[in-house]
């Protein structure tokens, strides 16, 4: 079941965008409107305290009948200016006394006996019947009459002003944070697209590289800081494509060109055998000579197969330790009767140990010394050498076991060294066909050295040419627990 396409980085981002500065706009308006209540409601308790200290005033300035009779007259000049707030006082005998006009208050305001001599009650929050919001405080009043009873004065506000400032203000925040949310969205998906511009360029400049064009590469100095270290991972994949590439190419080409001889031949020999009808030996010569071609072909095909698997690190050495020594001696022996038809005179000394595939150093060896037997004069000279070479200073760093394989003969020129390991290539192309191989085997050998760590290397030096394979030596086994 496919999965559908995700939303572009550019949506999510704007998303983004309007949901934080949103978010943001939110939560500041909301404290923004904490703030104001609480600033209403200290303006309110500011204002009722006032007002009930201004009553107390009022009430203890009174000593007889007279005092009370012009009690109301005081409290109203003392209410003048200050609409929506009302005031009652009752008497010690719980008698009202005084009331503004329209003032309502709870039923058990009056009753609060907890309510301090002075100051005054906590305040109450309470509803009308109308359905109007009040704020109240009330306290007892000491006065100066000869019974000398505490009154009981209560103070509240209307907070319908209050309430409905407070709702245009969250009315206004909703639109606010709407608009905004709009507004960074729309800031937010301009920088996005500004923002990811880059990386679409990326894109573009991407899709333009083919297989014929993998020398492009994408301009990292003109790119941001956060996009050019992506631009230099690509650039890095592109080389590494194009390095196969060129690899592949040039494989299929020497392939094609390496097969093609021997089939044409076994083609062309099997034809002309088909011809005319032939005796028994003369079959039985033609199928002689055809294997050796298969032979031929099969060898080629196992070494191609082999540099393949070397160009996609396949290759993994048995690790076991390989007597170089011993490995030479034995060599040599082979080698040492078709030396003698040549008259070349072998030579080898030094021992070293390293741990490695024994069967892939020998065929490394091989090439090597076959290499030099081919290409050594007839009275000429091959030495093998071992060595260990390149201790550390601390003595700890194990040195490297160096195997150099040297002959006489006429010096390679300078500008086929560097090539001389690469697949196919000759230094001499008319050896080609004069049954020296398909060209395979010192790529083989570099391919061998490669895989245990080590490297090949080649120079030509008064009259010797000699080969090195420089490799790690056994004194300290190898650490990678992939390999057995």
């Amino acid at each position: 079941m496919s999965q559908g396409r995700g939303r572009s980085l550019t949506w999510r981002l704007t998303l983004l965008f309007a949901a934080v500065s949103s978010g943001v706009l939110l939560l500041l308006g909301l404290v923004v409107g904490q703030l104001v209540a609480r600033h209403f409601e200290e303006l309110d308790m500011a204002l009722l305290e006032s007002k009930l200290a201004l009553a107390r005033h009022v009430l203890a300035d009174s000593r007889n009948e007279a005092d009370l009779a012009r009690l109301p007259a005081r409290l109203d000049e003392a209410m003048v200016g200050h609409q929506g707030l009302a005031l009652a006082v009752w008497d010690g005998a719980g008698q009202q006394r005084y009331a503004t006009p329209g003032a309502a208050f709870p039923a058990d305001l009056d009753g609060d006996e907890a309510a301090p001599a002075s100051g005054s009650a906590p305040p109450r929050r309470w509803q009308a019947d109308d359905g109007r919001q009040f704020r109240s405080i009330a306290g007892r009043a000491a006065t100066a009459l000869p019974d000398g009873m505490a009154w009981r004065v209560a103070v509240s506000a209307d907070l319908s002003h209050h309430e409905h400032f407070m709702h245009d203000f969250r009315a206004a925040l909703w639109r606010i944070v709407g608009l905004a949310a709009l507004a960074s969205g729309l800031l937010g998906w301009l920088a996005a697209r500004r923002g990811l511009a880059p990386l679409q360029a990326i894109g573009r400049d991407t899709a333009d590289i083919t297989a014929r064009h993998l020398d492009r590469r994408l301009p990292v100095a003109a790119l941001p800081t956060e996009v050019a270290a992506l631009a230099a991972t690509l650039n890095a994949m592109l080389e590494r494509l194009e390095d196969s590439f060129r690899r592949l190419s040039e494989f299929s080409s020497d392939l094609a060109h390496e097969l093609r001889t021997p089939v044409s031949n076994l083609l062309t020999q099997t034809q002309v055998t088909l011809a005319r009808p032939r005796t028994a030996a003369e079959y039985q010569e033609v199928l002689a000579s055809n294997a050796e071609e298969f032979e031929r072909l099969s060898r080629s095909i196992a070494d191609m197969l082999f540099l393949a698997k070397a160009d996609n690190e396949l290759i993994i050495p048995r690790q076991e330790p390989v007597d170089l020594a011993a490995e030479a001696a034995s060599l040599l022996e082979f080698y040492e009767a078709l030396a003698e038809e040549k008259e070349i005179r072998l030579a080898a000394r030094g021992a070293a140990t390293v741990w490695g595939d024994r069967l892939m150093l020998r065929r490394a060896l091989g090439n090597l010394l076959s290499n030099a037997v081919r290409h050594t004069p007839a009275g000429g000279e091959i030495t093998l050498t071992v060595a260990l070479e390149g201790e550390g200073a601390t003595g700890q760093t194990p040195p490297a076991a160096v195997l150099r394989v040297a002959n006489t003969g006429p010096a390679i020129g300078a500008e086929h060294l560097p090539r001389l390991f690469d697949r196919f290539y000759r230094a001499d192309p008319a050896r080609q066909h004069l049954g020296e191989g398909a060209g395979l085997g010192l790529a083989i050998t570099r391919s061998i050295a490669r895989a245990h760590g080590g490297e090949v290397a080649v120079h030509c030096a008064g009259g010797w040419t000699t080969f090195e394979i420089r490799l790690p030596s056994g004194e300290i086994p190898p650490a990678d627990p992939a390999r057995p």
